[in-house]
């Protein structure tokens, strides 16, 4: 748990960085031009009070862990995953203090347990198991999903943002990557990719609060890893800090 806050302490630390620009001032006639993810709003120009838009490129850097049968914040602190989101930000009143965002989601999920996963070929069920011998290992797979959220900020230069929502995905790529080393000294590295009742299906609910370009972003998975009952039943939370480049 201390590696947790520390990790979220130095997300904090970075919020008071360089901001979005919010197009204000009667000076800035730069708001009117067109650009790729920047003002550009369509064939038709847009109006006066739906100019402004945010977080349409977004990158989450997440500490990863599981809660369910396995306890959480007992994997290593460098459990680290990647998001990429590519956001269409949709305001719904003057200012875009309200918006709907919905778009294209990618993340990395890395989960470093230093266990192992055994993969039951008769019952077709995964189970988490606590290993003696000391080793490396850890869970590592994608998801692609849509994600849906509300957007709420103050209008201003440096706003507060809260963003709410979830996603719907497809998990793929999943594999348990072990690394030994023998007396010798040399490694060996194993990758494990059959498992047999893995839950492609992915759902999950989000938040989002920050200042400007950053945010703490926390992300729950209502699905489990694995469908089988006889499975360990795990479901991954992801916590870290988001990046909007605009």
């Amino acid at each position: 748990m201390k590696n947790i806050i520390l990790f979220l302490t130095s997300c904090l630390l970075t919020i008071f960085s360089n901001g979005q620009y919010d197009s204000k001032g009667p000076n800035e006639t730069s708001r009117f031009r067109p650009g790729i993810m920047w003002h550009y709003t369509g064939i038709n120009p847009a109006k006066l009070e739906k100019v402004h838009k945010y977080d349409r490129l977004i990158f989450d850097i997440t500490y990863n862990d599981w809660a369910g049968d396995v306890k959480p914040f007992e994997v290593k602190p460098s459990s680290i995953g990647f998001g990429t989101n590519i956001m269409f930000d949709v305001p719904l009143k003057k200012g875009n203090t309200v918006s709907f965002g919905w778009g294209f989601n990618h993340h990395w999920t890395h989960i470093r347990h230093d266990n192992t996963f055994f993969v039951n070929l008769a019952t077709k069920s995964t189970e988490y198991t606590v290993q003696s011998t000391p080793f490396k290992s850890s869970l590592n797979f994608h998801q692609v999903s849509i994600p849906l959220e509300m957007r709420f900020h103050k209008e201003s230069w440096r706003h507060f943002k809260v963003h709410v929502g979830g996603k719907i995905g497809y998990l793929f790529g999943m594999n348990e990557n072990t690394r030994l080393e023998n007396p010798s000294g040399k490694k060996t590295v194993i990758k494990e990719y059959n498992f047999q009742d893995n839950n492609p299906l992915q759902y999950s609910a989000h938040i989002r609060l920050g200042l400007r370009n950053y945010a703490l972003f926390g992300e729950y998975n209502f699905s489990p890893l694995f469908t089988n009952s006889k499975s360990t039943q795990v479901n991954v939370f992801r916590l870290g800090l988001s990046i909007s480049l605009f």
